[in-house]
């Protein structure tokens, strides 16, 4: 017990604030923006292109200013997916920033603004070989005022300073992408307000 307690203040966090944000069961919490599936199969979130083949969001009920958040994915077909903070939804239309989960050499990790100003930082390309394709990935993303600081399998990716994102407020969400054939599996998504 000492030593769980010493690892949280070390890290600045205290597991009593965590939230759980998928229970292994059901959908609790989140709404599906758009006509794409999300559907949980053996306590794993699972997120697969419908027959429009259009963008699609799970995105928390809850919205989430300042936080650090940690979730596992599996990229079973084409994985475009990812990560929306501070994100608000009109349809399928998100405004705010995602950081990128997607299949090798396309900058899982990376931030980029949707229907703004596009990519803002992608991760150094050396970085990309954390990246196991098909296999269980951790992912963390730490936000906290205009700085956002992104993780894959404990490697950081990038760290990102940008007045716009410190103004920004909103939901968080997952992603699947436009275009057909993807599936991608998540589990273990725990988010610690900060």
């Amino acid at each position: 017990m000492g030593f769980v307690l010493t690892i949280a203040l070390l890290t600045g966090c205290s597991a009593s604030n965590q939230v759980e944000l998928f229970n292994g069961k059901d959908l609790s919490g989140w709404q599906v923006y758009g006509t794409e599936k999300w559907y949980v199969e053996d306590g794993i979130l699972v997120s697969e292109s419908g027959p429009e083949a259009e963008y699609g969001y799970l995105g928390t009920n809850e919205n989430y200013k300042d936080f650090e958040l940690t979730a596992e994915f599996k990229q079973d077909q084409d994985g475009n997916s990812g990560i929306f903070f501070r994100s608000t939804f009109e349809g399928t239309k998100v405004s705010g920033w995602q950081v990128e989960v997607a299949p090798p050499g396309n900058d899982t990790g990376g931030i980029y603004e949707s229907y703004g100003r596009g990519w803002l930082v992608k991760p150094d390309p050396e970085k990309d070989k954390n990246l196991k394709f098909g296999e269980w990935n951790s992912i963390k993303v730490r936000v906290q005022g205009d700085r956002v600081t992104t993780w894959l399998n404990g490697v950081e990716m990038v760290d990102y300073t940008d007045e716009k994102i410190g103004q920004g407020e909103g939901q968080l969400a997952l992603q699947i992408h436009s275009g057909g054939g993807l599936k991608i599996s998540w589990r273990d998504i725990v988010v610690t307000p900060l």
